[in-house]
Formats: structure tokens, sequence, C-alpha cells
């Protein structure tokens, strides 16, 4: 386990409006605002785009490697419930890593946004400043993945 203990900055609350995706306007919103670490919630609807739902199976069952994410289509209108953090990446940008649960009817699924969604009618943004850290995303070799590291 890495730890690191920061406080609590500006705190922000975005109306996101119809067609608007993400991550990219909130990332676009944390660098116009200098907002390089955060919490951010989310609730609201969605009306499309895609969403990481796991990693690839390998033949024997387990995850293939290297890992492939298995990307899933979300059609229509779906509510939808999301956390996540922002951290700046290796070249200082702000990057989103936002888990959700998205259902319409009957049907639910859990993804990463990271491939982008776009707002439906309203999304409630909110997003906690973290100060004091020095955290980043740094891709692992290993895995492909944007791990938080120390800087």
């Amino acid at each position: 386990m890495k730890v690191a203990e920061g406080t609590i900055g500006r705190v922000f609350i975005l109306r996101l409006e119809d067609g608007e995706r993400l991550p990219d306007c909130v990332e676009e919103f944390a660098r116009q605002r200098g907002v390089s670490r955060a919490f951010c919630a989310l609730v609201g609807g969605i009306g499309g785009g895609r969403i990481v739902t796991g990693p690839k199976a390998g033949p024997d069952g387990e995850t293939a490697t290297p890992i492939v994410p298995v990307l899933t289509a979300l059609a229509g209108a779906q509510e939808v419930a999301a956390v996540g953090t922002l951290f700046p990446d290796a070249d200082g940008r702000p990057k989103l890593h936002m888990h959700g649960a998205f259902g319409r009817d009957e049907t639910a699924l859990v993804g990463c946004i990271r491939p982008g969604i776009d707002i439906w009618t309203i999304g409630e943004f909110v997003i906690i400043e973290l100060k004091g850290l020095d955290m980043t995303r740094r891709r692992d070799p290993a895995t492909g993945f944007e791990l938080l590291c120390d800087s």
C-alpha cells in the first residue's frame, strides 16, 4: 500500500449539460482552473458512449496478457452514479479516473468512463480539490495502466 496525506482545497459543483463529453470537459475545466488533484462524483444521465467493463479473458479463462480492455457501448439514455479521482499524468495534464454504475429499465452495467460518455440532459458533477499531495499517474509497463505514484 502506498499512502499520501493531504487536505481539502476548493470545492466545485458543475452542472454538465446535454451532449457534454466526459472525461474531456472535466479535464479541460481542471486545466483552466488549476485543479490538478481531486476527488470527483457524478449523478445524472448519460446518452451514450463507451465504458471499460473489464479485461479480456485468455484461453484459460484468466485475464489475458497483455491486458486488453473490454469496451462496452452504452446506447440510449441511462441513469449514472459515479466516483473517481483526478491526478496529473506524466506530462502534468489532469486525468480523470472514474468508475460508474449505468442503468436503464432492468439492465445495469458498471465500468470505467475513460473511453468517453456523453451527458444526457443533466449531469451534476462535484470536484473536491485535494491539496498537499504530489502523486501523479504513471504508466506501469507490466499492466499498461496509469497508476498513482509519488512524483
